[in-house]
């Protein structure tokens, strides 16, 4: 035990890339801390977490370890209960490697073994990465995927109990599913489904054979994506049952109807109790089997698209040969870095009235939260909880649903939410304008107080389009409703009165991917918007794709993305005045974020020159989504930043004491 308190105090803080030590050297990102001393969240790493559940430590109650992928918060963390029980408050996040793709637990006779694609690792603690044992090649199993591949899991359980270890394999194949562009102008997926199947490689007297792949009701089992197979006595009888997961939110339970020694799986049911099916919040989920609270019951220990982890507790009931788990709960840690889902959006506001900048923030699953800015504390602002916004009295959640996303039905429960806050209506309170994955640019009208504000229902942001077609991305297959406006999908609505006419205008991309002006004006005693003027000019580049990598490199109107269907849109922005001449810059995300310096206006067309990245730290994934703020009050702009693990990044501006 001492061993180990002496090996988490060397790595404790230790983050991946070493973002700290890196940005005090460097003056680079830092993490955003909560800063508030004995509050609880929920527990989260980056993106995509995959639970290991174990007593790391050895003391005798279940520790959580969570591999990470992407940017920046990679790697394999510790979080330590030091509580007990079956929800324990963990400590704070210890990093200990890099992460391990597809990394998976199995227990063998109560003891925990680890697996990645083809082989075991025998040492998790202290050589992760050398020291494991090649159990079977892994194109053995791939061979028969035709398409793109994204998960290949790989777990050990005694198959047919003849007393040695089997492999299952649970694999994904997208090529029948491909991935963008497919819905027809009745919104139907013309493509063919997503396909996740379980591979059995048997251990035939020391030697592993493949057996291919393992039935249900005399067909293959084929769940939506992302197998991650369970075996277990799930409805205690005695053999082995199997619970599925998906790229979705949903579980799928096998229940064997054969025997032990020969197992026959009856046709998938989703896993559901009382209430309904059980889901998780968000998709891409990692379900892990194992006797959480020792209670002789297997749970289910769940990991989100997001970084969170859920426990799934087995009642030990079975209703109707289904085994009864409750609904999800997310597990809780001491707060550490401020957080919000995946591909955080914030805005920087002072959303309640008090003297001091909060943040507003959409995410990759649709919500809006508010994270209350309590005060400075040791020469920082110290943060609340996230707070779902709400509006007409019910939490705002933006969904794609089966077809409101271009990359097809996978995406059902993202909804990638974008925002801006500003006075929309001039009647003297802030609003919330939003953008989302459908493209289609709403906002929230404020029917509460400036300093307890409250949301109406969602309406159109409106424009006048005269007599012409209402415009829209030609791969939408639905049309715009009248005067509402739809553009590209993920990209920010910018709220602000460029001219300075008392009217609250917006900036943001048209269909076509380039940076616009739509001036708002008076119209039959409404406001609206004029139809879109492209002002902004590149001097150096006139076009970028969704990362900011330059697709056209001579001077022109701003495009800031030409790609089309899933690769348009996408881009995140802020306009602030940065190097403090006077003019109005515009910081977009790159691998972090990137300044189009203003140049100056002429002939009404704004001049803007691509600068180099603020800082040198890779935050981006996908994209980042930039915010300005001024907690110390000095008048000049510092840089917070939303990136795709949910974490947000704060920079000084150079220019700052």
């Amino acid at each position: 035990m001492k061993r180990i308190g002496i090996y988490l105090t060397a790595v404790l803080g230790v983050i991946s890339f070493n973002i700290k030590a890196q940005a005090q050297e460097e003056k680079d990102f830092q993490f955003l801390k909560y800063n508030n001393p004995g509050l609880t969240v929920d527990l989260g790493v980056g993106l995509w977490a995959w639970p290991i559940p174990m007593d790391y430590d050895g003391d005798g109650d279940m520790d959580l370890l969570v591999s990470s992928q992407g940017k920046p918060f990679n790697g394999l963390y510790l979080f330590e209960n030091k509580t007990g029980g079956k929800n324990p408050i963990f400590e704070k996040p210890v990093w200990l490697a890099k992460s391990l793709k597809d990394i998976q637990v199995s227990y063998i006779n109560g003891k925990p073994r680890f697996t990645v694609p083809g082989a075991e690792l025998l040492d998790l603690k202290n050589n992760i990465s050398k020291n494991r044992k090649k159990l079977f090649p892994v194109d053995s199993i791939k061979k028969d995927i035709v398409g793109r591949n994204r998960f290949n899991q790989w777990k050990l359980v005694d198959y047919d109990n003849d007393g040695d270890i089997d492999i299952v394999v649970g694999i994904d194949d997208w090529g029948d599913y491909g991935w963008d562009n497919a819905f027809n102008s009745e919104g139907k997926w013309t493509k063919g489904p997503l396909h996740g199947f379980v591979y059995l490689i048997e251990n035939v007297n020391g030697e592993y054979v493949n057996k291919g792949r393992i039935k249900a009701a005399g067909k293959e089992i084929d769940v939506f994506g992302a197998p991650t197979p369970n075996f277990a006595d799930f409805d205690g009888d005695g053999d082995l049952d199997l619970i599925c997961g998906e790229f979705l939110d949903k579980m799928t339970y096998f229940e064997n109807v054969g025997t032990r020694e020969k197992p026959v799986y009856a046709e998938g049911k989703l896993l559901s109790n009382a209430s309904g099916i059980i889901k998780m919040d968000l998709e891409m989920i990692i379900p892990v089997a194992v006797d959480w609270n020792n209670d002789g019951f297997m749970d289910l220990i769940v990991g989100d698209e997001d970084g969170r982890v859920a426990l799934i507790e087995h009642t030990g009931k079975v209703i109707n040969r289904m085994p009864q788990f409750k609904n999800p709960v997310y597990l809780q840690q001491k707060a550490d870095n401020v957080k919000f889902g995946a591909l955080a959006t914030p805005f920087s506001v002072d959303w309640d009235n008090d003297g001091d900048e909060d943040i507003i923030v959409g995410n990759s699953a649709g919500h809006i939260a508010f994270i209350e800015n309590l005060g400075m504390y040791n020469g920082m602002p110290r943060w609340a909880a996230p707070k779902l916004l709400e509006s007409d009295d019910k939490a705002i959640r933006i969904m794609a649903g089966y077809n409101g996303s271009i990359q097809g039905p996978a995406e059902a429960k993202w909804g990638y939410t974008t925002l801006s806050v500003a006075d929309w209506d001039g009647d003297g309170l802030k609003d919330v304008i939003v953008n989302s994955i459908f493209g289609k640019v709403i906002w929230y009208k404020n029917i509460g107080t400036k300093k307890a504000p409250k949301l109406a229902k969602e309406q159109n942001v409106t424009v006048d389009w005269g007599n012409a077609t209402i415009p829209k991305p030609h791969w939408n297959w639905w049309n715009p409703e009248p005067k509402s406006l739809v553009t590209q999908w993920r990209t920010t609505p910018f709220a602000t009165d460029w001219n300075k006419d008392g009217l609250t205008d917006l900036i943001m991309l048209d269909t076509g991917g380039y940076l616009s002006y739509f001036e708002r004006i008076k119209k039959g005693g409404e406001l609206i918007l004029k139809q879109p003027k492209r002002i902004f000019y590149g001097t150096d580049f006139s076009g970028y794709n969704q990362k900011n990598d330059i697709t056209d490199s001579v001077a022109g109107a701003l495009s800031l993305n030409t790609g089309k269907y899933g690769q348009s849109g996408r881009r995140k922005f802020t306009i602030a005045d940065w190097d403090g001449d006077g003019k109005l810059d515009v910081l977009v995300n790159s691998l972090n974020v990137t300044v189009l310096q203003n140049m100056g206006v002429k002939n009404g067309v704004v001049q803007l020159k691509n600068q180099k990245p603020v800082a040198k730290l890779v935050l981006a994934g996908h994209d980042t989504s930039p915010t300005v703020v001024d907690w110390n009050k000095d008048g000049i702009p510092d840089l917070l930043v939303g990136a795709e693990d949910g974490h947000f990044y704060y920079l000084p501006n150079p220019r700052t004491k």
